[in-house]
């Protein structure tokens, strides 16, 4: 079963994000799990033998999701209802061989603009077939960025009124963009920040109070780097340490409040900044369903959360939460 591919490495690597880095003992507050963390929860079980797996997720107007399904290149809908409805296939090349995975293919980061196109980050290990993916509500899916053959691109953000995406490079210690009319990728920022540490580096990708946010799989960190006026990338500076193996996160909505995923614990996380200390609550665990979490969108209160089985290689699924304060 192909999903053995990805199983096999994501366990045997070891993920070096448990320690604290960056933040003093003392600055940090864990306020547990399960005192007032959610009201209610709906889940959308996934087939993990047919491959639906999802790896990302972006919110549709409908209330439902649009999916990536990693290891077969499908995008989906998952729609509030539980139904499930392919939207497009991407290439699964018969010769490919992603970094570090080794999958024939995988479909990552995806972004919908408001006209309803999507945009995906895709990586076969091919030259012919990696890059930026776009999804129109009607017809067929067109590449209309080409990406080094040897990036596992992952999480995508969308800058509308520029007319832009930013997409992490797993493998490539980077941050790219992409002009929505196409063209060439531009490396936008890059260091050892971003870099992994025997697996994953740069993971997670938003766009928030001027600044791209991105998460570092392998370090536990949230990274912050401006966008000066320029357009060009500023300093990249750690705003938190010690996520353990942080896959996606989410802004709440206050200020720079987040939710953050750790794909090898099973849990959701609202990490809280003050002035004084940071706290932390799980608000989601495995016992709520998560199963090796990969993403997270926010609506409100309510959230939705992706589970792709990497570790855990059981109940794939899509689960959404109102969740408390």
């Amino acid at each position: 079963m192909r999903t053995r591919r990805v199983l096999v490495p994501l366990l045997a690597l070891p993920l070096a994000a448990s320690a604290v880095t960056g933040l003093p003992a003392q600055a940090v507050a864990h306020d547990g799990h399960h005192r007032h963390h959610h009201d209610r929860t709906v889940l959308t079980p996934l087939d993990l033998a047919g491959g639906q797996q999802p790896e990302n997720l972006v919110a549709l107007p409908s209330g439902g999701s649009a999916v990536t399904f990693a290891l077969t290149g499908q995008v989906a809908e998952v729609s509030r209802t539980g139904r499930v409805r392919v939207l497009a296939q991407l290439p699964v090349p018969a010769d490919g061989d992603t970094p570090v995975l080794h999958s024939k293919t995988f479909a990552a980061g995806i972004a919908r603009a408001h006209d309803g196109t999507l945009y995906v980050a895709l990586s076969t290990g091919t030259a012919e077939h990696t890059g930026i993916w776009r999804v129109p509500r009607h017809g067929r899916a067109v590449r209309i960025a080409a990406l080094p053959a040897t990036s596992l691109l992952n999480g995508v953000a969308l800058d509308e009124r520029h007319r832009r995406l930013y997409v992490a490079d797993s493998t490539g210690s980077a941050i790219w963009t992409v002009g929505l009319r196409g063209g060439g990728a531009e490396r936008w920022a890059s260091g050892p920040e971003f870099a992994p540490a025997g697996f994953l580096g740069a993971n997670g990708l938003r766009l928030h109070d001027g600044a791209v946010w991105v998460s570092n799989l392998d370090a536990g960190t949230l990274l912050r780097v401006p966008v000066r006026h320029d357009g060009r990338a500023g300093t990249a500076r750690q705003v938190l340490g010690g996520l353990g193996a942080v896959d996606d996160f989410a802004f709440t909505g206050r200020g720079d409040e987040v939710y953050v995923t750790d794909i090898k614990a099973d849990t959701l996380t609202r990490i809280t900044p003050g002035r004084w200390r940071t706290t932390r609550t799980t608000v989601l665990n495995g016992s709520d369903g998560l199963s090796s979490p990969t993403a997270v969108t926010v609506r409100g209160r309510r959230v939705t959360v992706t589970s792709a089985a990497y570790f855990t290689a059981h109940d794939p699924n899509v689960l959404r939460a109102t969740i408390a304060r």
